[in-house]
């Protein structure tokens, strides 16, 4: 169902689009933030002196992966309040909750400081990060696709995850700019801390957008209908969380984890990881809209599934190619250029199609469960689980092998007429 008409309706949308955007933007940010620090943060949080770097870098993904297990938790307590209170409320709420969070990283004492007390901050902080996140997507993903033109549902939802892109080359734009200004001593010792600063009037200015945005005609139509069942809601957020978990696992390896990788393991510099992560997020970002635009067009599977497949075919040869010392930098940049553009097929299309899965009664609860799920399980432990296997193992080619396995369960779930438990595509609205 649209709402959209007249011109005032356009603008209405065009005004939702952008701060349902901003606040994604700024959770990403952050979260890239985060992952391109890695090595800095382990360092100062998670390895005592004369610890291992390995063990605090291992630590520091479970931090990180911990911040995820609490977005499930995130999008059922907000995803509820936005399916009953309004979508409104509670992006104020928790693009409040995420710059708070944000902002006190950036002042916490270090190890040296603070001792063992400091992880336990940091971590805690991060789960009110993984709180804050569970809310955003699905109220941020019903607000601009629940306001999009007909036939733009899929152009309006990839915004969601153009921001993603934009935030997190914000986030390694500002890792390079610190990496280049400041010494290796300067940035491990104040220089990390400027970026989780900067979230507070990033923050501050999202609330302002957020606070003049009007509630979707679509939820307020929805206030009258009856739930679906519970069961037919919890088999459709299963099979939503099976179609982009490829698009989850594939995204963090090639956008997030790949610095630490890089460094690690194939022994490239802090800036040379950050150069590659800025071409594969460039490369994500340059399809996200497109294929968002042409899933309108020729439907949301078709697209997901051409960027899943590619995936599989294509992780194993990249990790291999990025490994040969013989080949050139130009090369290496286009391929994890490429890389992330193929997770752009996957992303752009995403977002609508969660969104087309649940009825609006349901809506920011069903399509953020579906979403967070994915994203706990694939996302949130892509850095802890590539960096433990790669260190018990020895085999470098683990990062490859943990995208294409999870696309392939992508694919999967994306073929035409594939149910999970008998779950239909589409959870069926009801009357009151």
């Amino acid at each position: 169902m649209t709402f959209i008409h007249g011109t005032g309706e356009k603008r209405r949308g065009r005004r939702a689009l952008v701060a349902g955007s901003v606040g994604n933007l700024i959770e990403w940010y952050e979260f890239g933030v985060y992952g391109y620090f890695a090595t800095i943060i382990a360092a100062r949080f998670f390895t005592p002196e004369g610890g291992s770097e390995i063990e605090g870098l291992v630590k520091a993904y479970a931090s990180f992966a911990l911040a995820f297990f609490f977005r499930p938790v995130g999008a059922a307590l907000f995803g509820r309040l936005g399916d009953r209170l309004g979508r409104r409320p509670v992006l104020v709420l928790v693009i409040t909750l995420m710059t708070v969070a944000t902002t006190l990283i950036g002042a916490l004492p270090t190890y040296a400081q603070a001792g063992a007390l400091a992880p336990w901050l940091l971590t805690f902080l991060r789960v009110l990060q993984g709180l804050s996140a569970g809310g955003e997507f699905g109220g941020a993903v019903s607000v601009m696709t629940e306001f999009a033109p007909p036939g733009r549902r899929g152009l309006y939802g990839s915004w969601q995850s153009f921001t993603v892109a934009l935030g997190l080359l914000a986030g390694a734009g500002a890792a390079a700019l610190l990496a280049t200004a400041l010494t290796e001593a300067q940035l491990g010792a104040w220089g990390w801390r400027l970026p989780f600063l900067l979230t507070l009037p990033l923050g501050l200015g999202a609330l302002w957008l957020r606070l003049r945005l009007d509630e979707t005609p679509e939820f307020e139509a929805a206030r009258s209908r009856a739930a679906p069942p519970r069961r037919e809601v919890a088999e459709a957020i299963v099979l939503g969380a099976g179609r982009i978990m490829g698009w989850a696992a594939a995204g963090y390896t090639f956008l997030v984890v790949l610095p630490s990788y890089l460094q690690s393991s194939l022994g490239a510099t802090f800036q040379q990881a950050l150069v590659a992560t800025v071409l594969a997020n460039l490369g994500f970002a340059v399809t996200i809209l497109p294929a968002g635009l042409l899933s309108d067009r020729l439907g949301r599977r078709a697209v997901m599934l051409s960027g899943a497949a590619l995936v599989v075919v294509l992780a194993v040869p990249l990790l291999n190619l990025l490994q040969q010392p013989g080949v050139s930098t130009t090369v290496k940049g286009a391929a994890v250029f490429g890389a992330g553009a193929v997770v752009g097929l996957m992303a752009g299309p995403g977002p609508a199609m969660l969104s087309e899965m649940f009825p609006a009664r349901v809506r920011c609860t069903g399509l953020g469960l579906a979403y967070a799920l994915s994203n706990a399980v694939f996302s949130g432990c892509a850095g802890l689980i590539i960096t433990e296997t790669i260190e018990r193992t020895g085999d470098v080619d683990i990062p490859a092998y943990y995208a294409a396995g999870a696309c392939a369960v992508s694919v999967l779930a994306l073929l035409p007429g594939r149910r999970s438990g008998g779950a239909p595509d589409t959870v069926p609205e009801r009357a009151g």
